[in-house]
């Protein structure tokens, strides 16, 4: 399924197969999420994808074979293809191990065609080993949904009380990740969605509420997932003197002014950007260990622009996936 421009539907396409270049694999996918980033990229929000251009970040699929100089995995093999697609591993930002911030980075499904197809081709040393526990299906919001939750819980420090703005994809993982290691999790959804905040107090959130009303107590941290500025202001108000509010987006609508005095008392706003291979290996190790259920809505390839609709209008719980053998 091809974008050929930004605010246009996605269109069937036949393309040649891809080939492995040198540290490559060629992928046959099973089963690529639908993220939010995929929603910006097809709005505009996001300025310089490569068009015409497959979507898709989130993949799963099984080696079909292997590039020169590539032998981390053998054909058959099971991988996770995430966001970050390449890095230079040279720049400043590189050597300091934030390869998440490189100036050259690559990303799939941007710079890079993605998973919105039956193959795909990716440079094996970002590519991951998934957990066997998970069907292909319910892996594949594990590779952004789960690992930028997962890397926003981590910016998120020592916090005890946490509050989670838009409770889709990435909330519905890291939510249990953060019980899991005895957070507690104050979920914060769209005003007069009683359905969202159930499933939230299902996965064990101790309060659930619209972004329009005030937790029960004061939050030592809040990530927020929607992609909409206002909420920030709103989140500082919840917290604690030295709380953090962390922006996980890779775009949110414009932050509106607000008084110093709902920064003041060290408070923090700070985004995060990308994932790190680290990032990917330390989440992965630890979803069995919770473990992590996510909660899918299949959809066949060829509906991959409904699947997008019904994402923008909230239509699910948990995340949407693209299945090839639908």
């Amino acid at each position: 399924m091809l974008l050929d421009q930004a605010r246009q539907p996605l269109r069937a396409a036949q393309l040649a197969d891809p080939s492995p270049g040198p540290g490559q694999l060629r992928v046959r996918v099973r089963a690529c999420g639908v993220c939010r980033t995929d929603l910006h990229i097809v709005d505009g929000d996001l300025h310089k994808p490569k068009l015409p251009l497959i979507l898709g970040h989130e993949i799963v699929g099984l080696v079909e074979s292997c590039g020169e100089g590539a032998h981390r995995f053998a054909p058959g093999d099971r991988v996770g293809i995430p966001w970050l697609g390449w890095t230079d591993d040279v720049c400043r930002y590189c050597r300091a191990g934030r390869e998440n911030l490189c100036d050259h980075a690559r990303f799939t499904g941007y710079d890079i065609d993605g998973g919105y197809a039956e193959l795909t081709v990716a440079n094996e040393a970002y590519c991951f080993a998934l957990p066997e526990l998970y069907s292909d299906a319910d892996a594949a919001p594990l590779m952004c949904a789960g690992l930028i939750g997962f890397r926003s819980l981590r910016m998120a420090g020592d916090a005890q009380r946490i509050g989670i703005f838009g409770f889709g994809a990435a909330a519905h993982i890291i939510a249990q990740v953060a019980i899991h290691r005895g957070q507690r999790v104050f979920a914060f959804t769209r005003p007069g969605d009683p359905t969202g905040q159930a499933f939230a107090r299902e996965l064990g959130a101790e309060w659930a509420g619209g972004s329009d009303e005030r937790p029960p107590e004061e939050l030592d941290a809040a990530i927020i997932f929607a992609p909409a500025g206002e909420l920030v202001p709103v989140a500082l108000r919840a917290l604690a003197k030295g709380g953090i509010v962390v922006c996980a987006g890779i775009h949110m609508s414009d932050i509106p002014s607000f008084p110093y005095d709902l920064l003041w008392g060290e408070r923090q706003v700070r985004s995060v950007a990308n994932l790190t291979r680290r990032d990917g290996e330390e989440f992965l190790a630890v979803v069995p260990a919770v473990p992590v259920r996510t909660w899918v809505t299949p959809y066949p390839l060829e509906r991959a622009n409904e699947a997008l609709a019904d994402f923008r209008a909230g239509k699910f719980r948990g995340a949407a996936v693209l299945q090839m053998d639908l």
